[in-house]
């Protein structure tokens, strides 16, 4: 089955590039964001583009498109799966396979910022703009918002996720805005996870356009997130990431998704390649704590 799928995205990337257009037009939207469960389960996989395959020990784990492609196929078919976030090369293969219908759908916009590399802060808007999300009948676009305040090129961040955030605001479209605060460490950009930290890049990122009416954030779960999402009215999407310890992640995003803020979840990795290999019953496991 799965290089049948293979055999039609290529043929059709090949012999009708204009097959991903049409496919786009015909899909069934959502209805809305939220499934019966009254949250987002927004399924993760826009790590590639910026240079970021690994998975645990694996650094390669998610090179295999065509792997990553029946994974995400397993999770879409998931009861309970309201969406799904990816760069417009895995997006237009889910159009081909006709795996989209009735789910939101969100555009990863930045991915400039390479895994690793030197000018990691420095994300420039290198994927969707609002214009094509808007005429792919999308649902929103999300940036990657990293604000070091050692790093000069962190100003052109905050503005190009503002001019974002306006353009698809001025869409009515979500602006989705995962921000964090910073800092080079040892050659390399860690993010601060601590709880005043996270506060601090809620209140920079809710900030952020000339207008917020369709502005959501996606947070990491981190200790202390009853004060981290009494830091803004705006709706929020708790980042899953990848995770050590599933059943302590769970327990920590079922606790954060009682604040009335938490809208949902956006899960990546730790869902697509759990330990064990079983990506239903993670996505399952997921779904149940909504």
């Amino acid at each position: 089955m799965l290089s049948e799928n293979v055999s039609r995205i290529v043929s059709a990337r090949v012999h009708d590039p204009g097959a991903v257009a049409a496919a786009a037009a015909r899909r069934v939207k959502a209805t809305s964001l939220f499934g019966d469960h009254g949250k987002a389960m927004i399924i993760a996989a826009d790590h590639p583009a910026r240079g970021a395959t690994g998975v645990g020990g694996d650094p390669n784990a998610m090179a295999d498109r065509f792997e990553l492609l029946d994974r995400l196929c397993v999770a879409l078919e998931r009861p309970g799966v309201t969406g799904v976030l990816a760069t417009a090369d895995i997006l237009e293969d889910l159009l081909l396979l006709g795996v989209l219908d009735g789910k939101s759908v969100f555009g990863s916009m930045n991915r400039a910022g390479l895994a690793g590399s030197v000018f990691e802060i420095d994300d420039r808007f290198t994927g969707y703009d609002a214009e094509t999300i808007a005429t792919m009948g999308f649902d929103g676009g999300k940036t990657l918002t990293r604000i070091a305040l050692g790093d000069p090129a962190t100003p052109s961040v905050l503005a190009n996720t503002a001019n974002a955030i306006n353009e698809l605001n001025d869409r009515q479209l979500i602006a989705m805005v995962e921000p964090f605060i910073s800092v080079w460490q040892d050659g390399r950009i860690r993010n601060d996870l601590s709880t005043d930290a996270v506060i601090k890049s809620v209140a920079i990122a809710s900030g952020l356009g000339r207008r917020t009416a369709y502005t959501w954030l996606k947070l990491p779960v981190v200790e202390g997130m009853e004060r981290v999402l009494a830091s803004s009215t705006l709706p929020a999407l708790l980042l899953g990431g990848e995770v050590k310890d599933a059943e302590a992640a769970f327990a920590s995003w079922g606790k954060a998704l009682k604040q009335p803020t938490a809208q949902g979840l956006v899960v990546g990795r730790s869902l697509l390649y759990p330990a064990g290999g079983d990506v239903a019953g993670a996505v399952d496991k997921a779904v149940s704590l909504l």
